[in-house]
């Protein structure tokens, strides 16, 4: 039997186990009064808005149930753990959990405000693609902390916190493709996309490390951002005295953050000491436009993407072994063979989310102009079955 991974808890659930939450009451008709959900205010970490009408099994197979109590039909699907939604389209699609991670200042939260934005427009269209928001909480948190302030109000995203002070949800969408087959006929192709960004420091602390070991253990895919800044190679290749943010942070330096994830994953995987991790991890340098102006005319990090819908894999191969020289380049050769010797398959990418310098917490006066930044996504979406490559 078909199973999904919630993606708020992580917790794997059977299809038949997936419960169902009561309609409630509606003015003065049928309907069960709302009660303390103590499992989903423990995950909340407050009674504050679990008060909801009541939880019921039934055959989560089935879209629809009936209350037990007050015999309405309910279509609110919960996870039978946490009692989190499970939106509909996320129950009825197979879903793919990303996993992002990266160390401070690395660029998280902005890249995944200038991923979501790429795909719900220009990415989008060249890719046939469509992206909708599976719930309101993915709608209302995307608009709170990622869109008004970069694109309305052009201020820069404040650093991922810890889940310590901060908890943190997922946005959950569900990304559909459409295709022609072989035989000229179009069908759509759907996944859920379940994007999670983990601070560096969380695998470090104990108050939230096994939720975010459970979310690895469930990822599909791994994208790794690496500040290059963070690479003394680097730096050195820009002007004198450019130094990075978190200098002297353990939680900064990339072959840290990586090794951490690796040792989690290789823990709650089983993997054996000679085993290597069948997890695809896109591992992208950001802030690359920093560095644009040291590479030689040829780089292939100098190019844009072709604008088709199709994976390039001469330019895949073309960037991959551009970062790789570079890294080694840069003295920091260590995190390439670190990769090959702990995972199975991996790329390398070089992107900017917002491709200019800012000024101060402020986006540059060119505005946003990212580059590259669906590489990785692109990449991951071959290997999941929904785009196709070529070459040449």
């Amino acid at each position: 039997m078909r199973s999904i991974t919630c993606p708020y808890c992580f917790a794997r659930v059977l299809r038949q186990r997936i419960e169902f939450r009561c309609m409630g009451r509606s003015g003065r008709g049928p309907g069960c009064a709302p009660v303390l959900d103590k499992p989903l205010a423990a995950y909340l970490g407050s009674p504050a808005g679990a008060s909801l009408p009541p939880v019921f099994a039934a055959s989560g197979t089935k879209g629809r149930a009936d209350c037990p109590d007050c015999g309405r039909p309910t279509g609110r699907r919960v996870c039978p753990d946490c009692h989190n939604p499970l939106p509909s389209a996320y129950c009825d699609t197979p879903g793919r959990i990303v996993a992002l991670v990266g160390a401070k200042n690395a660029g998280k939260s902005t890249y995944i405000a200038v991923l979501l934005h790429e795909l719900m427009n220009r990415v989008g269209t060249e890719l046939d693609t469509s992206l909708v928001a599976c719930d309101d909480r993915t709608i209302d948190r995307y608009k709170r902390d990622f869109a008004r302030p970069l694109f309305d109000e052009r201020r820069l995203l404040p650093t991922t916190a810890s889940a310590v002070t901060a908890a943190r949800e997922p946005l959950v969408y569900l990304l559909t493709r459409s295709r022609r087959s072989r035989w000229g006929r179009q069908a759509n192709e759907s996944l859920a996309l379940v994007l999670f960004d983990t601070a560096g420091e969380d695998l470090r602390s104990r108050d939230v490390r096994d939720l975010h070991l459970r979310y690895l253990e469930a990822a599909d895919a791994i994208i790794f951002l690496v500040d290059p800044l963070e690479l003394p190679g680097a730096r050195a290749a820009l002007r004198e005295g450019t130094e990075p943010v978190t200098a002297g942070d353990p939680d900064s330096e990339p072959i840290n953050v990586i090794a951490r994830v690796t040792e989690a994953l290789r823990q709650r995987r089983g993997a054996g000491p000679g085993d290597r991790l069948p997890v695809p991890i896109a591992v992208a340098l950001t802030k690359i436009d920093a560095l644009r102006p040291t590479f030689e005319r040829q780089s292939a990090l100098h190019r844009t993407r072709t604008r088709q819908a199709v994976l390039d894999l001469d330019d895949r191969e073309a960037v991959d072994e551009q970062i790789r020289s570079l890294l080694h380049g840069w003295h920091a050769g260590q995190l390439d063979i670190y990769l090959r010797q702990q995972y199975t398959e991996y790329a390398l990418f070089g992107l900017s989310a917002l491709g200019g310098m800012p000024t101060e917490d402020r986006v540059g006066t060119g505005g946003v102009r990212p580059y590259r930044v669906e590489d990785p996504l692109l990449w991951l979406l071959h290997r999941f079955g929904m785009l196709d490559a070529v070459r040449g």
